[in-house]
């Protein structure tokens, strides 16, 4: 089984983020499991929390890791037994001190500053990082915010990753706590076709939202693709059960 350029690489585990937080003495086994499993193209980076890289590399993980900043950290420090292929910060620069090879996403929050932000990854070969959930619900952005957001990183070239709230396939209410939650196939179908982001990312059917990726050419969804990158995502079996539900995801028998 080959997974669809589409999903390829997409899914960053964030196992041991909230609100999975599983032990990284769990989560390195079921990243080694997730990699050697049929669907382990569409599996992107571990993603571990720096301050916790020593532990991590004390596991001798067998797997490409982005290390998660401290916020405003200034210089990357490299971590001996650890294949570090990224870094993600939240501060108002990029870090200094970045080996060849390794990518960081700057998450910047929605604001006055973010257009300006976003200027200095133009002609870089870095990213963009956007939070679209959380714990509480102003964690998540409006429609128009996040929106807003990926026609300023497409007008500049940029490509981004998103990240918590997003493990579902498709735009829905939480029934629990009310929270507005993206959809990550509706966000792909935005990149896909950013002069129509704002009905993609407002869709709330699943069935229409899976019949226009039936749809989506090599090329469109290779513009996708080159601007939306990746998601964290503490659960790498529920996108892939959303995307399994609405026929996008099959496992071949052999």
């Amino acid at each position: 089984m080959t997974v669809t350029p589409l999903f390829r690489g997409l899914f960053d585990d964030a196992s041991v983020f909230p609100p999975g937080d599983l032990p990284l003495g769990e989560a390195v086994p079921a990243h080694h499991g997730h990699r050697l499993a049929w669907y382990a193209e569409a599996v992107g980076p571990f993603l571990c929390g720096a301050g916790r890289a020593g532990e991590l590399a004390a596991l001798r993980p067998e797997f490409p890791v982005a290390l998660v900043l401290a916020p405003g950290t200034e210089r990357f420090t490299p971590v001996p037994g650890l294949d570090v292929v990224g870094v993600e910060v939240a501060a108002a620069e990029l870090p200094s001190g970045l080996p060849d090879g390794v990518v960081a996403a700057l998450e910047l929050p929605y604001g006055d500053l973010l257009f300006k932000q976003l200027d200095q990854l133009v002609d870089t070969p870095h990213r963009a990082k956007f939070r679209t959930g959380g714990l509480a619900a102003e964690a998540f952005p409006t429609e128009a915010q996040l929106a807003a957001f990926l026609a300023g990183c497409a007008e500049r070239g940029i490509p981004y990753k998103l990240t918590a709230g997003l493990h579902n396939a498709v735009r829905h209410t939480d029934p629990v706590t009310g929270f507005e939650h993206h959809g990550f196939l509706n966000v792909l179908l935005a990149a896909a076709d950013p002069d129509h982001a704002a009905d993609h990312l407002a869709e709330r059917s699943g069935g229409r939202l899976a019949e226009v990726a039936r749809q989506l050419t090599d090329t469109q969804i290779a513009t996708a693709r080159r601007s939306f990158t990746a998601f964290g995502t503490c659960s790498i079996a529920e996108p892939l059960a959303d995307l399994a539900e609405l026929g996008l995801l099959t496992r071949e028998k052999s």
